[in-house]
């Protein structure tokens, strides 16, 4: 199958099919490989049409060969450098949560839950009078 594919090699291929979850790109007459719908170009791909047709020659890196299940995984993103804007941020301090609104709430003003356990105080009294239950 891949007697001269190795890992990490670029090779020129053709499109030969899309589907999906990734393109089919053909190495040569009787091998071809897969490159993952994650493996198509920096940054998000929603629709592969979008990026290939079938017929597209592209140069792809062999990430990966699995003789037993006959299967080869590329990429073309990894033969290309990636855009600056994709690129990652350094890494910052986090930031700080805001607390919720509720807790916030309860430091300014002595309302909040109070109110609601004063009043339960209060219907739970109300329950025990007789004269303000109807029968």
């Amino acid at each position: 199958m891949s007697e001269n594919i190795e890992v990490g090699s670029v090779i020129k291929g053709k499109v030969t099919g899309i589907q999906p979850y990734g393109a089919f790109v053909a190495l040569n007459e009787s091998t071809q490989g897969l490159v993952h719908i994650s493996e198509i170009t920096h940054g998000f791909v929603k629709d592969i049409n979008d990026h290939l047709k079938v017929g597209d020659e592209v140069n792809v890196k062999v990430l990966s060969v699995d003789e037993a299940a006959g299967k080869i995984g590329l990429s073309i993103r990894a033969t290309e450098e990636p855009p600056a804007e994709v690129a990652k941020p350094a890494k910052t301090a986090p930031k700080q949560k805001k607390r919720p609104a509720a807790v916030q709430a309860e430091a300014e003003t002595p309302q909040g839950f109070n109110t609601l356990k004063e009043k339960l105080e209060e219907w739970i009294e109300q329950s025990d009078r007789e004269d303000l239950i109807k029968k």
